[in-house]
């Protein structure tokens, strides 16, 4: 059933529908979230979120259940470091709080489209190249020792050695101030784009940078793409809420990046020794397993940062 066309259309066009009723019903009016409705929000999406990962549950079976949970999980806390970089790259351009739930609105929307798109094909490669699982796996590795090795450092940001911003400067007059909430205004007569397509774009990038972590470390808990593909737009759509319930936040859970090196290291040595663990010792981690020490790392790593605040630099 869930594998049929008619499903895959039906669950893209309920996300379309929930999208276009956030839009235009719920944020019609242009506005600064408050910590309040972002909190309601999240509640909200994550109710959703789990009620759908019942009814995988009950049609699908406890495994598949549980898979879908762990990669939600994962790429719910994955999302923490993309929460950080938006927030600095809304600093950086001085976006307005009220236009910040616009970007988001699309920029989650054209990562929906870009990271299906790279899941189809990531699952379709992992099919047919089995070697193709220990790459993954030695990159989740390096990824993780990489991020560990960096100290949790606040990421960047530079727009200016940013590969498909410079294009778009070079080839797209920009004004310097901004219209509104528009991404596009008129100047003299002539259609020219405004700083928030920038924001936009930095994004969006910013999104498919962070997608090459996130999306191999939920094709290492399952293959099914149904299952993958579902989880990370769930984790997806909640995406906007959660950075304005924890923007003010962030900074107070230090340990947090950690955590997700941890997981990502987890994640790699797993795919890397499954093959063998199969073969020689008839032995498969169980998905309950990974769950638990996915669930237990990101709990640590968050008690750590608040049993050992960070020192305020005077």
């Amino acid at each position: 059933m869930h594998n049929t066309p008619f499903f895959w259309i039906l669950f893209n066009l309920f996300v379309i529908g929930l999208l276009l009723l956030d839009l235009l019903v719920f944020n019609r009016r242009a506005h600064a979230v408050k910590i309040g409705e972002a909190l309601g929000w999240s509640a909200f999406w994550i109710a959703l979120s789990l009620s759908f990962n019942l009814l995988v549950y009950r049609t699908m079976g406890h495994e598949a259940g549980l898979q879908w949970l762990t990669g939600y999980l994962i790429e719910k806390a994955l999302s923490v470091d993309n929460l950080f970089v938006f927030l600095l790259i809304f600093t950086y351009f001085k976006v307005p709080a009220e236009y910040q739930h616009r970007i988001l609105f699309w920029g989650v929307l054209g990562a929906l489209v870009l990271r299906g798109l790279f899941i189809v094909l990531g699952a379709a490669l992992l099919a047919k190249f089995h070697f193709l699982l220990y790459i993954l796996g030695a990159f989740l590795v390096y990824t993780g020792v990489r991020m560990a090795l960096s100290g949790g450092g606040d990421p960047e940001v530079d727009p200016d050695n940013n590969p498909v911003v410079r294009f778009l400067r070079r080839y797209l007059p920009i004004t310097k101030q901004l219209d509104g909430g528009k991404f596009f205004t008129r100047r003299d007569g002539v259609r020219v784009a405004t700083p928030l397509l920038v924001v936009l774009v930095m994004v969006e990038t910013t999104d498919v940078v962070f997608a090459a972590d996130s999306i191999p470390a939920i094709l290492a808990i399952s293959r099914d793409t149904f299952i993958v593909y579902t989880s990370n737009v769930f984790a997806l759509l909640g995406l906007r809420a959660l950075y304005f319930a924890l923007a003010s936040l962030i900074s107070l859970f230090h340990y947090l990046s950690y955590g997700l090196a941890f997981i990502l290291v987890f994640i790699g040595g797993k795919l890397l020794a499954e093959d063998l663990l199969r073969e020689h010792f008839n032995l498969v981690l169980p998905v309950p397993v990974s769950l638990g020490i996915v669930g237990a790392l990101l709990l640590g790593s968050v008690g750590a940062s608040l049993l050992w605040p960070k020192k305020t630099e005077l």
